[in-house]
Parts: structure tokens; C-alpha cells; sequence
């Protein structure tokens, strides 16, 4: 039984001493595949050193964080671009529109995802896509920029049914779920309930959003298997029925890795 964690930050510092063992733990629970998005610039020699040492595990996308955009994104951008030009990345992310906690840049945010975006599809890579509070203003942006060739990630979902199915009509993305669906009043439970499981991927966000029973604590990769328990309770099938499907679903996004 293998799993992917599409999105995991395990180059961060909150891990710092630990990386090895914690990727030792991931592969103790199945989990052989983790993707490890971008945030800025100063954390790519981090990911890039982690998938140097594990390159059967761990694979790099490179974008800049909406909530690191600021008025000089342009330099951001630059260096992106740079490193994709490298040819080892899996796709362009973290990138996306977040409207929750502040709205000061909230059009260099929408420029910088729209350039971001064209750069996947220069690169013919897939879009790892970030969106809190701003689903209407991703979605534009979206439906301006899909040409059926692209594709991608609406990663960490906590939209509607009827956001998830626009999601889904787009027809080249898939909507990752993560430790939220653990959360008892999260209302993602009733979500993912109704999306046929050929749509969705597994992801911890960690060292964010642990799942129920570590709720509280720094997440990490292995810790995915919650996650996994859940949608498989959720959609009444085997642990090895959803580690398959999902695998599935993310080699469609990332090819095989």
C-alpha cells in the first residue's frame, strides 16, 4: 500500500535536525512519494537539497506564495522562472490568491498567480493552487487561462460542492484534501462525500493543519495515513482501494514520478 502526499513543506525549518527521520517515518507508513511546493526564493536551496538526498521520494515545484507577494514580486518571479528552467520540477506552486488575512496586495496577488500560471503553461508543468477567501478571484483568472491543456492542484479544499464541481469541469484538476476532512465541524466531510474519488488527492500541508488525532501538533508526511482513513471511511472502500486511486489520480497530475 503506497501513498503520495502531493503537498508537504518538509524543507522548512520546523524540521530542521529531523528531516531524515522524518521522511523515514513517512516511508514506514507507505507514504513514497511526497511533492514539496515552493513558498519564495529563500527556501528553494532547502528543497533542492532535500530532493538531491531523496530523489526516488521527494520532488520539487517551484512559485511564489500568494501571502509572500509583495510590491517587488517581480524578483520573485525571476528566480521561478530560473529554477524551472532547470528542468526538475514537478509544477509550478505554491501560487494562488489568499484574501483572509490581509488584502493589501490583493492585485499584485492576482498578477502574480496570472503570470504564474502562463509560466506552467510555458513550461508545460501543472499548477499547484493555493486559494482561501478567493475562490471567485482564482476562478476568473482560471477560466481566462484554461485551454484544456492545463492543469493542476486545488490544494488544501475547503470550498462548496458547487465550487468543487466547477473545479471538476475544468476538466484537467484535481482537489486535494488534507487533515481538514478530520475536523468535526470542518463541513468538508459532507463535501467530499459527494465528489467522485477520481478527482481528489491526499496531502498533509504539513508542517501545517495536522489531522485528528495529532491536531495541534507539527504534521508531517507520515501522518497522512489519518487523512487516508478518513476519505476511505467517508467513501466506504479499503485503505488499499483509496492509496490506489489516489496514486492514480496524481500520476495523471504529475506523470510518473
Amino acid at each position: 500500500m503506497i501513498f503520495t502526499d502531493t503537498h508537504t513543506h518538509l524543507y522548512v525549518s520546523e524540521f530542521n535536525g529531523e528531516k531524515d527521520e522524518i521522511i523515514r517515518r513517512a516511508l514506514d507508513k507507505g507514504v513514497e512519494k511526497m511533492i514539496l511546493p515552493g513558498i519564495n526564493s529563500s527556501y528553494i536551496p532547502a528543497q533542492k537539497e532535500l530532493a538531491e538526498r531523496f530523489p526516488e521520494n521527494c520532488f520539487v515545484a517551484f512559485g511564489l506564495h500568494p501571502s509572500d507577494v509583495k510590491n517587488d514580486f517581480g524578483k520573485e518571479l525571476e528566480t521561478v522562472k530560473e529554477n524551472l528552467q532547470n528542468g526538475n520540477a514537478v509544477a509550478v506552486g505554491e501560487i494562488g490568491i489568499d484574501l483572509y488575512w490581509d488584502k493589501t496586495f490583493a492585485e499584485n496577488q492576482k498578477t502574480a498567480f496570472k503570470k504564474q500560471v502562463i509560466l506552467a503553461k510555458e513550461f508545460d508543468l501543472p499548477v499547484i493552487i493555493h486559494v482561501r477567501e478567493a475562490f471567485e478571484e482564482v476562478f476568473e483568472i482560471i477560466d481566462k487561462l484554461n485551454d484544456g491543456k492545463l492543469t493542476g492542484i486545488f490544494h488544501s479544499f475547503t470550498g462548496t460542492l458547487e465550487q468543487a464541481n466547477k473545479i471538476i469541469a475544468y476538466g484537467g484538476f484535481k482537489i486535494g484534501i488534507n487533515g481538514i476532512v478530520t475536523f468535526k465541524n470542518s463541513g468538508l466531510e459532507k463535501t467530499v462525500k459527494e465528489i467522485d474519488l477520481r478527482h481528489l488527492v491526499t496531502e498533509t500541508d504539513s508542517p501545517y493543519l495536522s489531522p485528528v488525532p495529532k491536531r495541534g501538533k507539527r504534521n508531517e508526511s507520515a501522518h497522512l495515513i489519518y487523512i487516508a482513513e478518513k476519505i476511505a471511511e467517508i467513501k466506504n472502500i479499503s485503505l488499499n482501494e483509496l492509496a490506489d486511486a489516489t496514486n492514480k489520480n496524481a500520476e495523471e497530475i504529475f506523470g510518473r514520478l
